[in-house]
């Protein structure tokens, strides 16, 4: 199973390097890392998922990465409910012939074409993971040229996730 943990951290420069290396140092991979501002002015919202199955070093990643300075919260959501999504730019050789049925593969997925060139489209596709892999193996006969994914983001459902420390 992966470790999904959800970290709010200061806006300051040096914070992720700072993480990263924290992982580095304790031997710990890093499957995905996804950071961006938050609801709260300098305050960022981490979405980091690990490969670590182990229960025992899972609960390490999170007590070390709490203990950090610039770090104010951090949430194990490995097992709580979440919507978890990805994005995807699949660049395809698409000719005239071939851009019709590509519309019709990305129309399939939900995705959106967000370039039109005289001999590629770009796809942009938003989901789960498996979801991101299958508009990916469906594409691929067409000839893809480029991939760009990001990082998972995850949210828990319901309630706003209470503060460590707050009731």
């Amino acid at each position: 199973m992966k470790q999904t943990l959800i970290a709010l951290v200061e806006d300051k420069p040096g914070v992720l390097n700072r993480i990263a290396s924290l992982f580095r140092r304790r031997n710990f991979n890093i499957e995905s890392l996804t950071v961006g501002h938050s609801e709260t002015p300098g305050v960022s919202r981490m979405t980091i998922v690990t490969d670590e199955e182990e229960l025992l070093r899972r609960n390490v990643i999170r007590s070390n990465l709490y203990k950090m300075v610039n770090v104010i919260d951090v949430h194990d959501v490995t097992e709580t409910p979440c919507v978890v999504r990805e994005t995807a730019l699949i660049k395809i050789k698409a000719d005239g012939a071939m851009r019709g049925q590509v519309m019709d593969v990305a129309e399939m997925y939900r995705a959106r074409i967000v370039d039109v060139a005289t001999e590629t489209l770009i796809v942009e596709v938003t989901g789960e993971s498996e979801k991101i892999e299958s508009c990916i193996g469906v594409l691929e006969p067409f000839g893809i040229l480029e991939i760009m994914r990001t990082g998972k983001i995850a949210m828990t459902r319901g309630t706003v996730m209470p503060r460590n420390g707050s009731a």
